[in-house]
């Protein structure tokens, strides 16, 4: 096993960590919840489910690039070698992790004090906004899944 092995493995399991939470979050967990939560036990849920999910968002967070710089010095010999497919994953990296801080500073909180309050209508607006923002953001995450997958083997 040569050192890239370890490493990619590493920055495969970030990224299926984070798309693959989103896919869940989005595709199973919400149509779920809405089918058998009344509002407010549903955006407790979400209060609850968030803040949990986002430690291995956070993770996967440091450990993409991380993983990702080694890659290019294992395989490119650094940025100037590297095909132009790495240039667009990381560009797809920085407007997801955009799209996440937004989450997770500005529509989570406002989430969770609607929830402390028992506003359960100012609530679902916020778990709208955080819905709308996760959708986006599991879409870039798929498209660069698939763009990665066509990309030429190395």
């Amino acid at each position: 096993m040569t050192a890239f092995a370890p490493v990619y493995a590493l920055h495969v399991l970030a990224a299926l960590i984070w798309v693959g939470g989103m896919f869940f979050a989005w595709m199973i967990l919400r149509p779920a919840a809405v089918a058998a939560l009344q509002a407010p036990a549903r955006l407790t849920l979400w209060s609850e489910v968030f803040p949990r999910f986002f430690v291995w968002v956070w993770a996967a967070i440091v450990v993409l690039p991380v993983s990702g710089i080694g890659m290019l010095h294992l395989s490119f010999n650094g940025m100037a070698g590297a095909p132009r497919y790495v240039q667009v994953m990381m560009g797809l990296y920085v407007a997801m992790l955009a799209l996440f801080l937004r989450v997770q500073a500005l529509q989570l909180p406002e989430l969770r004090r609607a929830v402390a309050a028992e506003d359960w209508q100012a609530g679902g607006a916020a778990l709208g906004r955080i819905r709308r923002t996760v959708g986006g953001n599991l879409l870039l995450g798929l498209v660069l899944v698939g763009f990665v997958a066509m990309r030429p083997h190395w």
